[in-house]
């Protein structure tokens, strides 16, 4: 039996995974699938990659291609969700903003450097036409810390999926004011370089599994209520996000690398452009 570490946030866009290692089906190809979730998010899992910490990342698309150009030593091999992911910008639930115009020169609240929500805080001000360079950021780690950053004032904003953090708007922790999405496929596979040259039938394996389970996702009996249960959230948000959801079984294409790594360079988010091929394999 193979070991094959995978990482992945905690959040509905991963329950495929679950189901596939709970029924048994990478066992039955002799791969010993071990999941780790990891709820600070991508910055977190390009870490892990980069120490040997586990072999693939379902990890935001934005994130790892920062950390490739910066030097990580791995690479995508598929795309994994190819709609965009939804970022709720939220406050907290007594803070005077009320529209996202008024948080201009204000904190944002980020899981750490790398990350999504660094990136897309970025993007949004950009989109926001604020001066990026401007931006002051509060390390939190994850959405507790989010909750502690904005309820003191340390931070004003916290960006993150808009779904994960529905509960906490519903529940009064959180008001959400605005959305940003991403403007490119949202969540992509990623796995180390030295794992892939070792192992290439073995990632093919994994792939073929996960990819047969998600082309029939939408369509397993009261998978909307099997979600629902396991994340906590309401059956009608669900419905609706299942609906604005799509994963893919293809890889990444040139053309929108090129428009992911090209907005990371004009934001100053990255120093340099590698080719497509150095990226994607």
């Amino acid at each position: 039996m193979k070991t094959i570490r995978i990482a992945g946030v905690p959040e509905h866009f991963n329950l495929p995974w679950h189901l596939c290692i709970e029924s048994g089906e990478f066992e039955e190809v002799g791969l010993d699938v071990q999941w780790t979730d990891v709820p600070e998010g991508t910055g977190k899992m390009c870490q892990m990659l980069r120490n040997n910490e586990t072999d693939l990342a379902i990890i935001l698309t934005e994130g790892i291609v920062k950390d490739i150009t910066d030097g990580n030593e791995s690479s995508i091999i598929q795309q994994y969700v190819q709609s965009p992911l939804i970022w709720g910008i939220h406050v907290d639930k007594n803070a005077s903003y009320s529209t996202v115009s008024d948080l201009e020169n204000t904190k944002v609240a980020i899981s750490r450097p790398g990350s999504g929500s660094h990136l897309m805080a970025v993007v949004n001000a950009e989109k926001q036409n604020w001066n990026t360079a401007n931006l002051e950021f509060e390390i939190v780690n994850n959405v507790d810390g989010a909750i502690d950053a904005l309820s003191t004032g340390k931070a004003a904003y916290f960006m993150w999926e808009k779904f994960t953090t529905k509960p906490l708007v519903d529940n009064g922790i959180f008001k959400r004011i605005g959305e940003c999405p991403t403007p490119w496929p949202c969540f992509v596979i990623a796995v180390r370089n030295e794992f892939l040259a070792n192992n290439k039938t073995i990632v093919e394996q994994i792939l073929d599994i996960i990819n047969t389970t998600t082309e029939e996702f939408k369509f397993i009996p009261s998978i909307d209520r099997n979600l629902a249960e396991r994340y906590g959230q309401k059956l009608e948000d669900i419905q609706l996000w299942l609906s604005k959801t799509h994963w893919s079984q293809k890889q990444l294409d040139e053309k929108t690398f090129n428009v992911i790594q090209n907005q990371l360079f004009k934001l100053n988010l990255i120093k340099n452009k590698l080719e497509y091929a150095k990226v994607v394999s």
